[in-house]
């Protein structure tokens, strides 16, 4: 069904998520991005539907030697383990928190890069959308859903581009929808599925989010 890129970039992705999203229009809804890939769709999002846009960082633990490996997430006050991925590798418990330590010293800058000295957003008993360029695993996804349970808002949407299928059907319980066009079975590399997936910067992150502040007229509290 999927052969080649369905997506010419990440803002096409943005646009085509927002066609979906806007349903959710008139409840003023909260876009949460995970940095750095997905600020870019999540703007297209933000920008479609007059939303405010904000970041939550997620961190993945990479196992020992293959930090691509995802062993686990952490995002603001949780931690989500691959208990199972533990196990198998024999992954030993100082070792966790030694990385668990080094991503939530990164997870801290990268917070005051991108929101400096505002306050934390209010969403409780709002509607907040999580957006991301993709996932694979889920792990860093997953943390930031638990993440952002924990601010109690009235309903929690997921939306993603593309997704593994077998993730989809993992993560889709843990929300209260979840809007992803492509599902295909054999996932391979995220970037596979847009013709250009150049890495995103800070600096672009910064700038899009100053960006969506201006149009949107609105702080997320």
């Amino acid at each position: 069904m999927f052969d080649g890129p369905i997506f010419r970039d990440r803002e096409e992705a943005g646009r085509v998520l927002a066609s979906r999203l806007e349903r959710y229009r008139d409840e003023r809804p909260v876009i949460f991005a995970l940095p750095r890939g997905g600020v870019p769709v999540g703007y297209e999002i933000s920008r479609a539907l007059g939303a405010p846009l904000e970041v939550i960082v997620a961190r993945k633990l990479g196992a020992p030697g293959q930090p691509e490996f995802g062993i686990g997430a952490i995002a603001p006050g949780v931690r989500v383990l691959n208990e199972e991925a533990v196990r198998r590798l024999g992954i030993p418990e100082d070792y966790i928190e030694r990385v668990a330590e080094k991503e939530a010293r990164e997870m801290e800058r990268r917070l005051r890069r991108f929101r400096g000295d505002r306050p934390e957003p209010e969403v409780r008993d709002r509607t907040v959308i999580l957006v991301d360029d993709g996932l694979a695993t889920g792990v860093t996804a997953r943390a930031a859903i638990r993440a952002l349970r924990r601010r109690e808002p009235r309903s929690l949407v997921l939306a993603v581009p593309v997704c593994a299928a077998q993730t989809a059907e993992v993560i889709r319980p843990l929300v209260d929808d979840f809007v992803c066009p492509a599902t295909p079975p054999d996932l391979g590399a995220i970037g596979f599925w847009y013709a250009n997936f150049e890495q995103v910067s800070d600096g672009e992150v910064t700038e899009l989010l100053e960006k969506a502040r201006r149009f949107s007229g609105e702080g997320a509290g």
